[in-house]
């Protein structure tokens, strides 16, 4: 069976490369895709870098990219609030690339090492929202700070909800586990997430491409996510077995997706 596609949102770690590695067919799969005229973006949970750097990844990787071409959850989100409510002062579960990435969208970033004492936590009655990301920092301190304003009525927002991170060697905890500890400590629960698989994020993406969703495909190594993120978008999906994802998991599924994938290199004869 083929159809036919002219964009394809594509899904990083697991899917395109893993660590510093393209993962085997994605480089020359992506290549055979834009030769023939397909167009191409990048799509990540991760708030860990600016798009320039996951840019300048796959470039190095033998996929040559450019920023535009990459949307990542921290841009979806600092360009929804800056829309939205950018009057309002956050606190930032997470690395210093994502509050570089939101003040960029001019947002007010509250930020304990801003002149302060990196050990003072910041008076919870001056937050008026709480962003939950990926923190490989995490500490009790920033727990505590964030449940503290949460309990005092600040709006819950996050990047990203994976629980895990696919890595060379075996997976690490993501930022699920932090929005889960929050919701169970605050009996409160998550008001926006802007990663997969919301609505905002493929938004964004369809935006970018400029094509109607039906057009498009998105590939990615997470059912939970990726798949369901383009069905619910309306799109072509194809689940790569190349992360997290077996045949097992897609034959469980009440709908599957449209392909399931060894290597990215397979794509091109699926699509007209």
């Amino acid at each position: 069976m083929s159809v036919r596609c002219d964009g394809f949102v594509f899904d990083l770690d697991g899917t395109v490369y893993l660590g510093e590695s393209a993962l085997p067919g994605s480089v020359e799969g992506i290549a055979e895709l834009r030769r023939r005229g397909k167009r191409v973006l990048f799509v990540s949970n991760k708030p860990l870098e600016p798009r320039t750097k996951y840019a300048a990844k796959l470039t190095r990787l033998g996929i040559p990219t450019a920023a535009e071409d990459v949307i990542t959850s921290g841009y979806v989100l600092g360009h929804y609030l800056a829309q939205h409510q950018p009057a309002l002062r956050y606190y930032v579960i997470g690395e210093e690339n994502l509050r570089t990435e939101l003040r960029g969208h001019g947002l007010t970033i509250l930020d304990e090492l801003d002149g302060q004492d990196a050990q003072e936590v910041i008076d919870p009655q001056g937050i008026d929202a709480v962003v939950v990301a990926f923190d490989r920092t995490l500490d009790y301190r920033k727990l505590n700070t964030a449940y503290q304003a949460l309990m005092r009525g600040a709006w819950f927002y996050a990047t990203n909800g994976d629980k895990t991170c696919p890595m060379p060697g075996g997976a690490i905890p993501d930022a699920g586990g932090t929005i889960a500890a929050l919701e169970a400590m605050t009996g409160r629960r998550l008001q926006l997430l802007a990663g997969k698989p919301s609505t905002l994020t493929m938004e964004v993406a369809l935006d970018r491409l400029g094509l109607a969703a039906a057009r498009c495909m998105m590939v990615g190594d997470r059912l939970e996510t990726d798949i369901l993120m383009g069905q619910n978008a309306g799109m072509l999906t194809a689940v790569a077995l190349t992360g997290v994802s077996t045949l097992a998991d897609v034959a469980a599924m009440a709908t599957p997706p449209t392909f399931a994938i060894e290597r990215l290199s397979e794509l091109s004869a699926l699509v007209e």
